[in-house]
């Protein structure tokens, strides 16, 4: 169109020319419905008005793009002609060129051919030679990154360039195959985002090399560029980039396959260092993970690089020093080779959960063959605030599972853990990936009480773990734990453990009580004295958080004994219940303590309602505790439900305060 505008001029047209067309094309670019108007200004110069309603022009990724050109064609000397004028699309990519300017410039002396566009603050210019005329040296100013969206679409269709901009100086050929360019760039609040949301970037600023070649398949990118400021992500790892500059090289091919981000090279000095490489699907989903070298510096590292998706896991404001090195390897089958190494590395979880002290070595697991044992050892470890001693652990993997080599044994409290085997086979399926035996033997229960913030009573805690199954987030143990309290056994069976590490975890399992001594009970809780011996069993218990939702209880007294008056009262009080009246209760306001034949509750939660029961119905209401004796006491429960809330009120206030007295 510019050289049949120049022709008209150089020929001396004066007449107006009005020229329509269904259709167009020049090369690749295509126009439709196409209006071109010619005609002499006052000042005898050629005044262009040029209409496309579509213009489709792929090289630069415009599709449909509607053109309005306004200006005027001058002849500053012998053979240089310069256009210049308005130009507005709707529906470039990025909004570009709204509401801009157009200045073409063509120099036969000089065999050249300038292009100029500007909006607002943004420029870009475009220098080639007129014999050339698909090589082109470009400069960019302040151009929004979105006017690039076109381009990127021809090298990945699932990027997308939301914000920011970007100064440049390129070497651009658009030829018959494809576009290929290279050059220096510099973005600033750059905002890149991807179809599956795996590549993202935000307030990002870059400034470096680029390469860029639409001609082979896949299309080919690759950077070399320092890195400040903002957060990207890349798959599964996330950057909070520093002020200072961090350096970031790699090659990317994309195709209809999706994106594969190949020697992947990054360098923050003073927090992570990793060499490898990232593939995503054309979902945009993480299809391969090779990090063949990673090496963290805490805290730094976990600040930058690991926070936002430690809290994602549930790992929420930890404390970390140390370093560590790893390699990864990922891809569609599942995990292929994992190793961490440590250096004098202290974790720290802020909610108590956890806390490791001087962890040193590592493990070194591959999925296929076999690898040299390793050993990773620590000075202590907390787990829920419970103390463990020094230990050291030996591995080594082969055949697929990272095995112990020989049983750990880990000090706790006054007492040993001992991991006979454990056996973790990352590929296998869910239900199979962990294998272990562990016992428990002589931890001494009032130090755990302790720790653990409940009343204080005496005995040990033991038990054996034959087996031990993990899947979907959930711990379930096979055997059970058995506590030898209160001068009778407490067994534990049924148990698992869902989310230790998350928010809410949840733990549940049966326990079944055996002959525990209720003087030594009572007198450790303060709720009264009582004699005898107490079974029953708490089934089907669920606690979220550590706090109670749904259980089955019955507790039982059934071989007789002594019970205080403020142990009646007390029972009374959390049973809902009362004693018989009239002289009966007169007389019993007289003496300390009374014998019992049987003593009986039940409690089942649902919900937040404990449904609650006795030794048998009596009448509207249900017997607690059934007298022996002189004088006879008779305890009756009357209210069958009560709020879990409620409940709990009048368990503390019998504990803690001494309970209501009869008078």
């Amino acid at each position: 169109m510019l050289l049949v505008c120049l022709a008209l001029f150089s020929a001396g047209a004066r007449a107006g020319i009005d020229v329509q067309a269904d259709e167009l094309s020049v090369g690749d670019m295509h126009f439709s419905k196409l209006h071109l108007v010619l005609s002499n200004d006052p000042d005898g110069n050629l005044a262009v008005t040029l209409d496309a309603a579509s213009a489709q022009v792929p090289a630069m990724g415009w599709h449909h793009v509607a053109v309005h050109l306004q200006g005027q064609v001058t002849r500053q000397a012998q053979q240089r002609w310069q256009l210049a004028g308005a130009l507005k699309l709707r529906h470039a990519p990025g909004g570009m060129m709204g509401d801009g300017t157009l200045n073409i410039a063509v120099d036969g002396d000089a065999n050249t051919l300038e292009v100029s566009l500007s909006q607002a603050k943004a420029q870009a210019s475009a220098a080639l030679p007129l014999d050339m005329p698909t090589h082109a040296q470009v400069t960019l100013d302040a151009v929004p990154l979105g006017w690039l969206q076109g381009l990127l679409s021809q090298a990945w269709s699932a990027g997308k360039l939301k914000s920011g901009r970007v100064d440049g100086r390129l070497a651009l050929d658009v030829l018959s195959d494809g576009v290929q360019t290279s050059g220096q760039f510099k973005l600033t609040g750059a905002g890149i985002d991807s179809t599956g949301g795996s590549i993202a970037a935000q307030k990002l600023s870059a400034d470096g090399h680029f390469s860029l070649d639409t001609r082979v398949k896949p299309v080919k990118i690759s950077v070399d560029t320092t890195l400040s400021h903002g957060q990207v992500l890349l798959g599964p790892l996330y950057a909070q980039l520093p002020s200072h500059p961090v350096r970031l090289t790699l090659t990317a091919l994309a195709g209809a396959q999706g994106i594969s981000l190949r020697d992947l090279r990054f360098s923050d000095p003073d927090a992570l260092r990793l060499n490898g490489r990232i593939d995503f699907n054309h979902q945009g989903d993480l299809a391969r993970l090779d990090l063949d070298h990673v090496q963290a510096s805490f805290p730094a590292a976990y600040r930058r690089y690991a926070r936002s998706w430690l809290d994602q896991a549930g790992f929420e404001n930890l404390h970390v020093s140390g370093g560590l090195g790893a390699q990864v390897a990922f891809g569609v089958k599942g995990l292929n080779r994992l190793s961490l190494d440590a250096n004098h590395m202290d974790v720290s979880d802020a909610q108590g959960r956890f806390d490791i002290q001087n962890l040193d070595g590592g493990i070194d697991w591959i999925a296929h063959g076999s690898l040299p044992a390793t050993t990773l050892s620590w000075s202590a470890l907390k787990l829920y605030r419970i103390p463990n001693g020094a230990s050291t652990a030996h591995w080594q993997s082969k055949g697929g599972a990272l095995a112990l080599t020989q049983p750990l044994s880990v000090p706790v409290l006054g007492g040993q853990l001992v991991v006979s085997q454990l056996d973790w086979r990352p590929a296998a399926s869910k239900g199979q990936r962990l294998d272990t035996a562990l016992a428990l033997t002589g931890i001494n229960l009032k130090s755990l009480c302790k720790v653990l913030g409940w009343p204080q009573f005496p005995g040990t805690l033991a038990g054996s773990i034959p087996g031990l199954r993990y899947q979907n987030g959930r711990f379930d143990l096979d055997g059970g734990l058995s506590l030898n309290v209160f001068d009778g056994f407490v067994d534990v069976t049924r148990l698992s453990l869902e989310h230790p590490f998350g928010n809410a975890p949840v733990l549940a399992g049966d326990m079944n009580l055996k002959a525990l001594d209720l003087a030594k009970i009572t007198s450790v809780f303060d709720f009264g004295s009582i004699t005898g011996r107490l079974h029953g069993h708490v089934n089907d218990l669920r606690l979220v958080d550590w706090s109670p939702v749904a259980f089955d209880a019955e507790l039982l007294a059934d071989s007789g004994g002594r019970i205080s008056q403020r142990a009646v009262n007390n029972l009374t009080s959390v049973g809902g219940g009362g004693m018989a009246g009239g002289l009966q209760g007169v007389v019993l306001k007289l003496f300390d303590s009374f014998g019992y034949r049987r003593i009986g509750l039940r409690c089942k939660l649902q919900g937040s309602v404990c449904h609650m029961g006795g030794l048998e119905p009596d009448g509207n209401g249900f017997t607690i505790v059934e007298g022996r004796g002189l004088p006879h006491l008779s305890v009756i429960g009357h209210q069958r439900r009560v709020s879990w809330p409620t409940l709990v009120n009048r368990l503390e206030a019998a504990t803690k305060s001494g309970g209501p007295v009869v008078r």
